[in-house]
C-alpha cells in the first residue's frame, strides 16, 4: 500500500467514531499501521516524529502555548480533562485531531536556522514579544518529552488537492522546516470543552414535577399520548398559557452551557428542583440555581443505561446555562396560566 493509502487508512480510522477513552485513542492511532520511515535530515522526506503513534500509548499531558495564553491537557483514567477548567473532560475528538496530526507531519524542505529566520516563519518562541507561535509537547507520566514542537504559518498552496503545509520546529532543535500536514492546535481551554449538556426532543418530555422555593409545588402531564402537555396539579387551574408549557418541553433541546464549575463551588440562591419524566423510563432531576444574574443547574438521571450516560457527564458538575431557562426549568402556576397576549 502507498504511504498516502496507508495515512488514509490511519486517519478514518482514528476519526471514526463518537468517542474514545484516553487508552484508547494511542490504540487508535496505531489500527491503521505504524509508519516508522526515518526523518531524513538535512534533505526532508521522512515523518516529523518516527514512531509517535506507539509512544502516545504513555502520554499523560498535553501542553499547549500561545503569546497570549496556555493550557493543559491532564489523561486521568480513562480520559483527558483540562486542568485550566477544574478538570472539566476534554473533546475527545479534538485530543484525536491533534494527536493524529503530530503522528502523520512530513518534513519537506529545511529552513531558517536563525532565530530571525524563526520569528519570520512564526517557530520562534511564543514568551517572545509579538510570537504568533504555537508550542506543543505531549509528556508521559514521569514527565519525559515524548513530543515537542513549535507551530508556525502555514503556507498556502494554490493548487487544488494538495495537502496543507506548515512551518515547524522540533524542541531542542534549530532546524526549522516546512511539513506537509495539520495539527490544529488552540490554547483556549474554553474551546476544548463539550459544551452539549442534553438533546431531548419535545415529544419526550412526558411531564414533570416542580417544586419552586416559595410557589407551591406543579405537576405537568399530558392526558394521552401525544397530547400537549398542561398543567394537572392544581386541578382546573386558570387557562393555560400554550406557549410556556412549550418551553417546559423545548428545556432540554439542544442544551448547552455557557460555563461549567463543581458542584460543591455552586454559589447563589436555591431555587428549587423539578423531577421531568420522559419516554424510555428516563426521569432527569433538575436543581436550580441563581448567582447575581447567572443561572446554574445541576442534573441527575436514573433509568438504565442511558442515565448511566449521562449521569458519567453530569456528575459533579454545575452548569451556567442561559438566564432564559429558569421559565424551562422552574416555571411558576402564574407563568404557565397567564393568558397569552391577543
Amino acid at each position: 500500500m502507498s504511504a498516502g493509502g496507508t495515512r488514509m487508512n490511519r486517519r478514518l480510522l482514528v476519526l471514526g467514531g463518537a468517542a474514545i477513552g484516553a487508552a484508547s485513542i494511542a490504540a487508535a492511532l496505531l489500527l491503521g499501521g505504524d509508519e516508522d520511515s526515518p526523518s531524513l535530515g538535512a534533505t526532508g522526506g521522512g515523518l516529523m516524529f518516527p514512531g509517535l503513534a506507539a509512544r502516545l500509548a504513555e502520554a499523560t499531558k498535553v501542553e499547549i502555548r500561545r503569546n497570549e495564553g496556555a493550557m493543559t491537557l491532564l489523561r486521568q483514567d480513562d480520559r483527558w480533562v483540562i486542568a485550566e477548567r477544574n478538570d472539566y473532560p476534554a473533546r475527545d475528538a479534538r485530543l484525536r485531531e491533534l494527536l493524529t496530526g503530530l503522528t502523520e507531519l512530513r518534513l519537506l524542505e529545511p529552513r531558517a536556522t536563525d532565530m530571525a529566520g524563526w520569528a519570520r516563519l512564526g517557530v520562534d518562541d511564543p514568551v517572545n514579544p509579538g510570537s504568533t507561535a504555537n508550542f506543543v509537547r505531549v509528556l508521559d507520566g514521569q514527565g519525559r518529552s515524548i513530543a515537542e514542537l513549535f507551530l508556525g504559518r502555514r503556507r498556502v498552496r494554490t493548487q487544488g488537492g494538495l495537502p496543507e503545509t506548515v512551518y515547524v520546529r522540533r524542541g531542542g532543535e534549530t532546524q526549522a522546516w516546512l511539513a506537509e500536514g495539520r495539527v490544529p492546535v488552540d490554547a483556549d481551554a474554553a474551546s476544548w470543552m463539550d459544551r452539549d449538556v442534553a438533546n431531548f426532543p419535545p415529544e419526550r418530555i412526558l411531564g414533570a414535577a416542580i417544586r419552586r422555593a416559595g410557589e407551591r409545588p406543579l405537576t405537568l402531564g399530558r392526558r394521552e399520548p401525544g397530547a400537549p402537555l398542561v398543567v394537572t396539579d392544581p386541578a382546573d387551574p386558570p387557562v393555560q398559557n400554550r406557549a410556556a408549557l412549550d418551553e417546559v418541553t423545548r428545556g432540554f433541546e439542544f442544551l448547552t452551557f455557557m460555563d461549567a464549575i463543581p458542584a460543591a463551588e455552586n454559589r447563589g440562591e436555591a431555587l428549587g428542583e423539578a423531577t421531568f419524566s420522559l419516554t424510555e423510563d428516563l426521569r432527569v432531576t433538575v436543581w436550580a440555581s441563581k448567582f447575581e444574574q447567572f443561572l446554574f443547574i445541576r442534573l441527575q438521571a436514573e433509568g438504565g443505561l442511558e442515565a448511566t450516560v449521562l449521569n458519567r457527564r453530569w456528575s459533579g458538575w454545575a452548569y451556567q446555562v442561559g438566564i432564559w431557562k429558569e421559565k424551562s426549568f422552574l416555571p411558576t402556576l402564574e407563568e404557565l396560566t397567564r393568558e397569552e397576549a391577543g
